[in-house]
């Protein structure tokens, strides 16, 4: 039965697409059977790990019961992909029927005996699409930027997460807090890492010990179709980001 782990943050530009492809493509790397969903309309997963998301079948059609979940999964060299695109935004209007918390968790209770990890990317809001990740998941990953308004989305998320645990998910962990864009040498970082500390705190959850550092490769990557951890492997963010996927294993193995 594959482990559902949901990467979030209601802030925009604070590197959850890039942490959800570092995430798929080391896991795969590792001989796990790794599927990833892109919930985000934008579709960035989709193409920053080589999809033609304008040209596949998508989360939208399977959601919209126009196709099974399975005739939508696309195949990439990190393992299998659900898709979505610009169409995926309509959901939240389209899709007003009870029970529509669960629209993701259906599909994917057909798939994940199929897979050890599933792997979702989640839009920059706390909306339907978002619910329905945090319905789905066993557990979240929270990034976020050295950035003072960057905590103040991810406090903004305590509620949510809350909520979805009371009434959909009372098994939803947060795992921790991902500090992207990290120069411990700026004071600025040192303060935020207190503050994501506290946080971390309310949200009974911890700071990973990894921090990823900044570096141009990681914009440069998607572009190629791939993860920075196979197009730049030697670069510090690639390490730091397989040095996280230890972390995760690691604590995944102290649970069983």
């Amino acid at each position: 039965m594959a482990e559902i782990i949901a990467v979030t943050n209601q802030k925009g530009g604070v590197g959850k697409t890039t942490t959800a492809a570092a995430l798929i493509a080391t896991l795969a790397e590792k001989g796990k059977r790794v599927l990833g969903v892109d919930l985000d309309p934008q579709g960035n997963l989709g193409f920053s790990l080589g999809i033609d998301i304008d040209n596949v079948h998508t989360l939208y059609e399977v959601f919209k019961k126009q196709i099974p979940v399975e005739q939508a999964l696309c195949t990439t060299e990190y393992g299998d992909m659900l898709a979505s695109n610009i169409l995926l935004s309509g959901v939240e209007l389209e899709c007003n029927k009870p029970g529509r918390e669960y629209l993701l968790k259906t599909e994917l209770s057909a798939l994940a005996e199929d897979y050890d990890y599933i792997i979702i990317d989640t839009p920059p809001a706390l909306n339907l699409l978002t619910v329905n990740a945090y319905v789905s998941a066993d557990k979240l990953v929270i990034p976020m930027a050295p950035e003072i308004l960057s905590l103040l989305g991810v406090t903004q998320i305590k509620e949510t997460i809350e909520t979805v645990r009371q009434y959909y998910n009372p098994r939803l962990k947060v795992i921790g807090i991902l500090l992207n864009k990290f120069n411990a040498r700026l004071n600025l970082n040192k303060d935020v890492l207190d503050l994501s500390r506290q946080i971390a705190e309310q949200l009974d959850t911890k700071v990973f010990e990894t921090k990823i550092r900044q570096g141009v490769l990681v914009a440069e990557s998607p572009a190629h179709g791939k993860s920075v951890v196979t197009y730049a492997p030697r670069s510090k963010p690639a390490m730091d980001f397989v040095a996280l996927v230890e972390e995760i294993l690691q604590e995944d193995a102290a649970e069983q």
